[in-house]
């Protein structure tokens, strides 16, 4: 284990940002989800959508970049926050830029703190925070 219990700053990626994303809110696929929740598309895109226009807008950005050293199989979704100024409407073009908040060695795992903005025409529409564990491997 590194002493104090954080990777040490030649590893981190803590702080690395990557290009924005452009997702457009697919009424098919909003449809879709909606009636995998049990509610009613017809009622707008459903707040857990999020995770669409957030996670998997960039994480091709994120798992694709050596620079993280993160290996799919030993990735581990702990939890994700989401901070909305308003949702979004089907059919509109969201931007999705993440970044790499925190990147922390403990125990043996690795952590993963991952923030996401979304903007719609320059304006906030959503932040994500979510945490990622990344098990095994030497650090």
């Amino acid at each position: 284990m590194f002493p104090g219990g954080s990777v040490p700053i030649a590893l981190s990626v803590a702080g690395r940002e990557y290009p924005p994303v452009e997702v457009i809110i697919d009424p098919d696929r909003v449809a879709a989800f909606a009636r995998s929740l049990g509610a009613d598309p017809a009622a707008g895109v459903p707040p857990t959508y999020a995770v669409v226009y957030t996670w998997e807008a960039t994480a091709q950005q994120i798992l694709g970049d050596p620079n993280t050293g993160i290996e799919l199989s030993n990735l581990i979704h702990t939890d994700q926050e989401f901070e909305w100024a308003r949702q979004p409407r089907v059919g509109e073009t969201v931007v999705a830029r993440s970044r790499i908040a925190a990147d922390v060695y403990r125990r043996g795992v690795r952590l993963l703190t991952i923030e996401t903005d979304v903007t719609v025409g320059g304006e906030p529409l959503c932040r994500s925070t979510a945490r990622r564990l990344i098990r095994g491997g030497d650090q």
